[in-house]
């Protein structure tokens, strides 16, 4: 990573989670191709599978606040 993004990276790690996630939301959707699918089939595929498994009761969701409060805690913040 050259110095611009390292410093671009500095600087968003100081966001709010809100403004992070807005950042991140933005650069994965640089990388869409103009009218093109926002995931290619391999990822479709993978949704269709996941969200298969979700509706059956295979497995279960966890609620966004305890998939944060876990991240945080794993990182020691």
């Amino acid at each position: 990573m050259n110095a611009n993004a390292q410093e671009i990276l500095a600087a968003a790690l100081n966001l709010s989670d809100d403004d992070r996630l807005e950042v991140v939301e933005a650069l994965v959707v640089s990388f869409q191709t103009e009218g093109g699918p926002p995931f290619d089939e391999s990822w479709r595929e993978v949704i269709q599978r996941r969200t298969a498994e979700l509706q059956s009761g295979q497995v279960t969701s966890i609620p966004w606040s305890e998939v944060k409060r876990t991240a945080r805690e794993a990182v020691g913040g």
